[in-house]
């Protein structure tokens, strides 16, 4: 039975975020003219498009000649036709993901992720699925979960990598050994031809194909005929030259159609595997599913070198593992400095140089711990076993034993160690400097067998260059992803790129290996594939690109070179159009403000992001925080890739700016909608920090262009609130009164259907006094708090404070009220009045510094201030200025004790000893005495961002379920509501696009009622709930007042 997927769409969220893209100068109108009135996409040819797209997750960088978004096969084929008579080349793209740069070129892209993304069938009696190339791979993952079948192939980007990509690609991932590679998966496939003809591909018998060839008849016909002429002339030489690897995307796919040709049968759309669109336009695939596996078991085997974990592969492989993935010595120390990581590789023995892990597939737990037995006992020895068994010439079987074991057989310890495997990548793609780990040989295979002379060898040509890499990834398959640590902006650096290469390469083919085991050819690699396969194959590759092909335009370089006409059909240099090179300069045109000495300088962060596009994640398939705007959009310009390209491109010149990188239209159409939600400093593999980059920036665009009255109000929304507060409940009215809402909207912007903050004639601060103050004294206090008066927390939320007093002083602590602070300059931070925020910032080191030293703690109630202070107060306080000046008297205080010569300055010490109020009670588990008992009410918990960001939410899923709840603990993105943002009109539609994310989710829980710490998120909840939320503190002195 078929299942219809077509009306998946018409829930997107993204069709509610009325974004209204503009861009800048259009190139070549004309041509963009002709294209518009040909299909129904959006075209834009303008010039942010042309940057956007002009980067993948390679080193290279190459302006497309514009974009358009098809909506239909019919756009496709529009376009294909108009381009083919123009002799325009044409670039089919997936989620940008690609790491050879296969995905930029200078021709018109069709970027299939926007409106053909599609599930559109499902047979689950057939296993089999039909969906268009722009979907995810996770998101097809997640409509099959059901039927409890899968996408075989699962690249590590899978939640962000297209299907159509996929196929191109031919992609696979770290359970290879026992799925391959996409190929083996297609069944059919709806294609473009280079000519706009449309046609279905899919399995014919040798007959058939016969009866379709004719090499003087139509393109179709003619394909026909070129792929019987390859079967019929070149089979021989196919076989003998082509690697015995399970994993080799390099070049066409003629092993396959050999293969299958061998059995009768020929199926046009499994050629197109890995052909990164050189030959067809895929428009829609129909692709077989492999059942999902009732469980799965693991075996970590260490070793005392990455020698022994090499030779132990082969080996390892007899056991039918479904993954073998190795980690070295580089990334496991690299690893063990993380916060992130560190308690991960801690678990393991000391003196741990590398290790192997081992996946198991299981139709049983005793099934899957009997084969990790199995392994254990034939892989694991002692000194002892370091003994010749009788009638053995040697020691080799015995002494390339793993030395130690550890097992994972239920989800959370499984999940533990693939994170650390997949720690790899985020801790290389993390360096600021200019020296960066570039992938070019980073995805070559040989056989199993041949590893431990293969890394060797590659170490040595390493050492000769004088550069080092990381061994990682697949070695099962004999796939080690290595990226060697080179500066591509210097000649030499380059230089040694190109000899890296050649000599791998050399040793690749010495060990009958593959240049490519799964990233693909593209320009990183093309070039080496007439090495690889020879002059022969070379040609044949070339004579099967110009039966497809004629006129050579659809992604013209990849593969197999260029036309004979550009070049002599060679391929584009490896160090060619690369977005780092000697050319390339950075001038950010202004003085920063802030402290950038962690990221190597403004320009460190800048050219941070290498484009893996993990900000382009699905909210139900990816998680996480990063990026809400683009989740509501969908539009490349709305997410951090986007942003941080369009940023860096301004500042060095790509982008013309007119001399100004700041200028109003492009802070309004690139920086603008960045909400701050600092999701990209933690879920970016690079640490891309956004919201601290466009804080900056903004800074220097009020320097030169001042700043709204709006900005200027919500920078001072404390002393507004104060004010306010002093006139409630008549502020409250007025706001209210017939006309209010209107004019509001029009003097300063601030949106007419938004329920506005309520502001208590009885602000928190003045609550505390009026009780007397502290009620646990500080002599019978087990620890001392400075609780501070965040600006929501005083004036328009006041109980949450005061649950907190209550909760806190539950536990024995003593609080008290700092005094002397003011609001802790969020606002002013998050709308770019750097130096207004750096003053709050110094007077409220001066007023807690001098308590915080003689041990008191700093907590606040609102989440958003409280990251203020940990993390973005360090930013604002240079770091030779962070002591302030003694004399100042905080709650309770006598003057400032200095810091201690060499010690951590104040501004340190106040970051390190500043907490959320549940973190706080999770921290130092202050709450485990309270004696809370089981309650009936079930919890929805949405966390902020902010928390998340700096790895905090899970300290109030913690008190809350000690306090008696059970909680449902969303992996929710950013509520959209963002402080100001969502209150302001222009941000209006974006800001409740987002929402519907967040709302999903929220009605798909069974919690009783929701919870959010943040103040924003609980204002943009209570539009969907019909009253805010409270805050978890409230629950928590609710638990504590039954």
């Amino acid at each position: 039975m078929t299942t219809d997927f077509a009306q998946r769409s018409a829930d997107d969220p993204a069709d509610d975020a009325n974004y209204d893209y503009r861009g800048g100068a259009v190139a070549r109108p004309a041509l963009v003219d002709e294209l518009e009135a040909r299909v129904d996409g959006d075209v834009r040819f303008d010039e942010y498009s042309r940057n956007l797209y002009a980067t993948d997750a390679s080193a290279y960088e190459i302006p497309p000649i514009g974009v358009v978004f098809p909506e239909s096969t019919a756009d496709v084929a529009a376009v294909a036709d108009y381009c083919a008579d123009q002799g325009i080349p044409v670039l089919p793209r997936g989620g940008g993901t690609s790491l050879a740069g296969q995905a930029v070129n200078e021709a018109v892209v069709l970027d299939f992720t926007r409106n053909m993304d599609e599930l559109l069938a499902v047979d689950p009696e057939a296993r089999t699925a039909t969906a268009q190339p722009g979907i995810y791979l996770a998101d097809i993952d997640e409509a099959l979960a059901p039927h409890d079948l899968k996408f075989a192939p699962d690249p590590a980007w899978g939640d962000k990598s297209a299907l159509g990509g996929a196929i191109g690609n031919n992609s696979t991932g770290a359970h290879s050994l026992k799925y391959g590679k996409t190929d083996a998966y297609i069944e059919s496939c709806e294609v473009v031809l280079a000519d706009g003809t449309v046609t279905e591909f899919g399995e014919l018998t040798i007959e058939e194909l016969r009866e379709r060839a004719d090499p003087e008849g139509n393109l179709e016909a003619r394909i026909h005929a070129e792929v019987a002429r390859i079967i019929d002339e070149e089979s021989d030489t196919i076989e003998e030259v082509y690697p015995d690897l399970k994993r080799n995307v390099s070049g066409y796919d003629l092993d396959m159609l050999v293969s299958d040709a061998a059995d009768g049968t020929v199926n046009l759309a499994r050629l197109l595997a890995g052909s990164e669109g050189t030959l067809a336009i895929v428009t829609a695939a129909t692709v077989a599913l492999e059942p999902v596996p009732e469980t799965k078991a693991i075996g970590l085997l260490t070793y005392d070198s990455l020698g022994d974990a090499m030779e132990d592969v082969e080996p390892i492989l007899e056991h039918e593992p479904a993954a073998v993935e190795v980690m070295d010595s580089v990334l496991l120390d690299l690893a063990r400095d993380t916060s992130e990581f560190a308690d991960v590789v801690g678990l393991l023995p000391d003196g741990t140089d590398s290790v192997l892990l081992v996946e198991f597939y299981a139709d049983s737990d005793a099934d899957g711990k009997q084969q990790v037995a199995d392994l254990v006992a034939d892989r694991v020895g002692s000194e002892s076993d370091a003994e010749p068994s009788d009638g053995a010439d040697d020691m080799t079987e015995k002494r390339r034993y793993a030395n130690a074991a550890m097992e994972a057989h239920d989800a959370d310890t499984r999940a533990q160690f693939w994170k650390m495997r997949k720690s790899g990548l985020p801790i290389l793609l993390s360096r600021t400097t200019d020296e960066k780990h570039i992938s070019f040989i980073e995805d070559c295979a040989v056989p199993a067998e041949h590893l431990p002379e293969y890394v060797a060898d590659f170490q040595e040509i390493l050492d000769e260059q004088d550069t080092f890499a990381s061994f990682y990834a697949h070695a099962g398959p004999g796939v080690l992803h290595v990226r060697p640590l080179i500066d591509t902006k210097t000649v030499e650096g380059r230089e040694r790129m190109d000899a890296i290469a050649e000599a791998v390469t050399d040793l690749v083919v010495e060990y009958g290996g593959s240049v490519s085991g799964e990233h693909g050819d593209g320009r990183a690699r093309t070039t080496w594939n007439r090495r690889l396969y020879g002059d022969h194959l070379w040609d044949a590759f070339r004579g099967l690109k110009s039966t497809f092909d004629p006129d050579w335009l659809l992604n013209p370089g990849q593969v197999c070179g260029l036309p004979d006409d550009a070049g002599d059909g060679d391929a584009p240099s490896p160090t060619a159009d690369l977005r780092f090179d000697s050319e390339y300069e950075f001038d950010a045109g202004f003085e920063t403000e802030l402290q950038w000495q962690n990221e190597n300088g403004f320009r460190g962060m800048a050219e941070l992001c290498h484009g893996c596009g993990g900000c382009r994640g699905h909210q139900s398939t990816t998680g996480g925080t990063m990026c809400p705007t683009y989740r509501a959009a969908e539009e490349e310009i709305l997410s951090t890739r986007g942003r941080a390209n369009l940023l860096r491109d301004a500042m060095s010149g790509d982008l013309d700016r007119g001399g100004d990188a700041v200028d109003v239209e492009f802070m309004n159409e690139v920086m603008d909608l960045c909400i701050g939600c600092k999701g990209c400093a933690n879920d970016c593999p690079s640490e891309v920090d956004m919201a601290k980059m466009k804080a900056e920036v903004t800074n220097e665009y009020h320097e030169r262009h001042g700043a709204s009255l709006r900005d200027h109000l919500f920078a001072n929304i404390d002393s507004l609130s104060a004010f306010a507060s002093r006139l409630a409940p008549l502020s409250n009215w007025g706001i209210e009164l017939p006309g209010a809402r209107k004019v509001l909207e029009k003097a300063v912007g601030i949106a007419t259907d938004r329920t506005l903050p309520t502001f208590h004639a009885e602000s928190f601060e003045e609550w505390f006094e009026a009780r007397g103050g502290a009620q646990v004294s500080a002599d019978d206090a087990d620890r001392k708090v400075l609780l501070f008066p965040d600006t929501y927390t005083n004036y328009n939320h006041p109980e949450a404070g005061k649950a907190a007093v209550r909760v806190l002083e539950a536990a024995d602590v003593h609080v008290e009220l700092p005094l002397g602070v003011t609001d802790s300059g969020r606002p002013a931070y998050s709308k770019g009045f750097i130096g207004q925020a750096r003053a709050a910032a110094e007077r409220n080191v001066a007023a807690l510094a001098p308590l915080v030293r003689r041990g008191w703690d700093v907590v606040v109630v609102e989440p958003s201030d409280a990251v203020m202070v940990q993390y973005d107060y360090p930013d604002l306080i240079p770091a030779t200025d962070r002591s302030v000046p003694t004399g100042t008297v905080a709650a309770g205080g006598d003057g400032q004790k200095p810091a201690a010569d060499g010690g951590e300055s104040d501004v340190e010490t106040i970051a390190d000893n500043t907490y959320g109020v549940c973190e706080y009670l999770d921290r130092f588990r202050l709450d485990e005495a309270l004696g809370f008992g089981e309650r009936d009410e079930s919890l929805t918990y949405h966390g902020h961002c902010h928390q998340k960001a700096t790895k905090k939410d899970h300290h109030a899923v913690g008190v809350l379920r000690r306090a008696g709840y059970a909680v449902d603990a969303l992996d929710s993105g950013c509520c959209g509501m963002a402080g100001s943002f969502g209150y302001e009109s222009k941000h209006l539609s974006m800001s409740r696009a987002i929402a519907d994310v967040l709302y999903e989710q929220v009605d798909e829980s069974d919690g009783d009622r929701v919870v959010a710490p943040g103040a924003s998120c609980r204002s943009q909840l209570g539009e969907h709930e019909g009253q805010e939320p409270p805050h978890p503190i409230e629950m928590v002195d609710d638990a504590l007042a039954d």
